[in-house]
């Protein structure tokens, strides 16, 4: 877990995570718990995800929450009454790292009344941004990377003065479940984007780079979504958004060193939960026994 001790220096200040998603693809188990709170191995995926902006150096974490997501604003406030009784039962660990989940970084929540789409959770974060860059990550992607996501996109931001988003190869019979971007090498893993759109009918994507879930953007973002017209499902399309914007200020996309998860997919979340419980000194030798048995009992 990330802690204020391994802080560093910020590139960008601020964060904003949408975590108002119904999560539909978890029913039942979302009926009442939100989609984000749903565990790997023994911590919430959203955990994983501030972990990720602190360990950028990122200072205040924008929550855009929605109805029946208090349990989310819980998790990262203190919780006394069970930190007392792990104390009071000699449990002085587990008590301290409860209250470093508090401690990790500045949380402000803020409802999505509607569920407008991704374009307008991102532009409720406005009054708190205010007008500095800043950066998106999304709950439903894990990266598991040397150097925080976020982090790689916020120095590519720095060096180019532009919008940049992560991007990642994907077979082009998945193009259709995505934001494809297509436009010029610049090198490094850097691209100028020339063409960028939301979730391509079957056959006609620029190319096979999908946008993942990680983003560092201009408070330019602002005006164009408060100007942008539904697009995909009858929603404020961010993928829209940022075509406005590629084509006002510029661009780019970076793709991203590291292991992508999309806990947001059934196959994927549990994808998540093997490899990260395989880090797990506690969890790997037990987890590997059990898959070879798997492997020898499995008929092919």
């Amino acid at each position: 877990m990330a802690s204020k001790t391994s802080k560093v220096e910020p590139l960008i200040r601020k964060c904003v995570i949408p975590a108002a998603g119904l999560g539909t693809r978890f029913l039942p188990a979302t009926k009442a718990v939100p989609k984000e709170m749903l565990p790997i191995v023994d911590t919430p995926t959203l955990q994983y995800i501030v972990e990720e902006a602190v360990s950028a150096g990122i200072e205040d974490v924008v929550l855009i929450n929605g109805r029946g997501k208090g349990a989310i604003e819980d998790h990262f406030d203190i919780g006394f009454e069970l930190e007392t009784t792990l104390r009071a039962r000699g449990k002085d660990s587990e008590a301290d790292k409860l209250r470093a989940i508090a401690d990790l970084v500045r949380v402000v929540s803020i409802r999505q009344k509607e569920p407008k789409g991704l374009g307008h959770a991102v532009l409720c974060a406005k009054s708190v941004i205010g007008d500095e860059p800043f950066g998106v990550l999304l709950g439903d992607d894990m990266i598991d990377a040397e150097e925080p996501g976020i982090r790689q996109l916020a120095r590519v931001y720095r060096q180019y003065n532009q919008a940049v988003i992560a991007l990642m190869e994907v077979p082009e019979s998945e193009t259709h479940m995505y934001g494809i971007a297509a436009g010029t090498d610049l090198g490094d893993g850097v691209m100028r984007i020339d063409r960028i759109v939301e979730k391509p009918k079957k056959g006609t994507a620029p190319s096979n780079l999908a946008v993942i879930g990680r983003y560092v953007l201009p408070p330019d973002i602002f005006p164009i979504l408060e100007n942008q017209t539904p697009g995909v499902g009858g929603e404020i399309q961010l993928t829209d958004g940022l075509a406005t914007l590629q084509q006002s200020k510029g661009l780019l996309g970076y793709r991203f060193k590291g292991q992508r998860y999309d806990a947001g997919d059934k196959v994927g979340y549990l994808k998540a939960n093997i490899a990260y419980a395989l880090k797990r000194p506690d969890l790997r030798a037990g987890l590997l026994e059990y898959m070879r048995e798997v492997v020898k009992t499995e008929k092919p």
